[in-house]
């Protein structure tokens, strides 16, 4: 199978889900839609006529998805594991291939008590990872203030807190050395393949969310060097990446002292390097 373009790769979020509706959407509200290019218009309108709170609210919708902001911010939320995840405007949509990285982190820790969802932007994942577990101590943590606020939103649901700043400086001590599952999404773009990215990411996603330095892993690495002071003991660290990346980021797990292994979803173009403190 051929590799997939840097859009493919960077950015693939799937259509949201539409629920059957008696009714059909406008003509003329759909026409709007697929004259600015979008793909799955109707499903589309049906969404915008679905979240809009009063009529009136329609037309100023569709104007918006029309220039441009993603679905997601226009409606309101992301369908993320089966799951409605609030996102906000300036912040990181969650992808639907990162989905994978869930039921990789499950599949390896299926009796988590501890989960941090570091870089975590709406939340997405520790919702999803806490959801999947029945029970977890979830801990979120973004240095961006306006993903905290997302996040704080979304994490309420599942009984878990939302942390400010850098990485594992944003943490509770009371967490050290007890992580079960580790998930980092960390920003993993290169910073000269920015531009690369669709208009909906790059003119609507904070750059931190997306900006992983001149290789794309200065952050993959800065976590991988300190999530073992973290991880309890048969712990495990997961994170995205590309193809491309993924030998340099099996590399920095593994000179972290993690046993290191990575997963690939062909399908959903997903690749995890998945870490494990001995």
């Amino acid at each position: 199978m051929p590799s997939p373009s840097p859009r493919a790769v960077l950015f693939s979020p799937s259509p949201l889900p539409v629920a059957p509706s008696a009714s059909a959407a406008p003509d003329s509200l759909v026409a709007a839609l697929r004259a600015a290019g979008c793909v799955f218009a109707e499903a589309e309108a049906e969404l915008i006529l679905a979240a809009a709170p009063t009529p009136d609210h329609v037309t100023g919708m569709v104007e918006r998805r029309v220039r441009g902001l993603p679905l997601e911010l226009v409606v309101g939320w992301a369908e993320f594991s089966g799951r409605r995840i609030t996102v906000a405007p300036g912040v990181f949509v969650p992808r639907r291939r990162t989905e994978f990285l869930v039921t990789q982190a499950l599949a390896q820790a299926p009796d988590a008590a501890v989960v941090v969802d570091l870089c975590c932007g709406s939340g997405a994942v520790g919702v999803a990872l806490t959801a999947g577990l029945g029970t977890a101590e979830l801990h979120a943590a973004d240095i961006d203030p306006a993903a905290v606020r997302c996040a704080r939103r979304n994490v309420a649901d599942v009984g878990g807190l939302v942390h400010a700043g850098d990485l594992f400086e944003a943490l509770p001590g009371t967490v050290r050395g007890r992580v079960d599952i580790l998930a980092a999404n960390v920003p993993y773009v290169p910073s000269d393949e920015i531009g690369l990215l669709p208009a909906e990411a790059r003119d609507h996603e904070p750059r931190v969310a997306l900006d992983g330095g001149a290789d794309g892993l200065d952050v993959l690495r800065r976590v991988a060097a300190g999530a073992p002071d973290w991880l309890a003991p048969g712990g495990c660290l997961l994170m995205e990446t590309t193809r491309r990346q993924a030998p340099a980021a099996a590399e920095a797990f593994t000179g972290a002292g993690l046993r290191t292994r990575l997963a690939v979803s062909e399908e959903e173009y997903a690749h995890v390097v998945i870490g494990v403190r001995p």
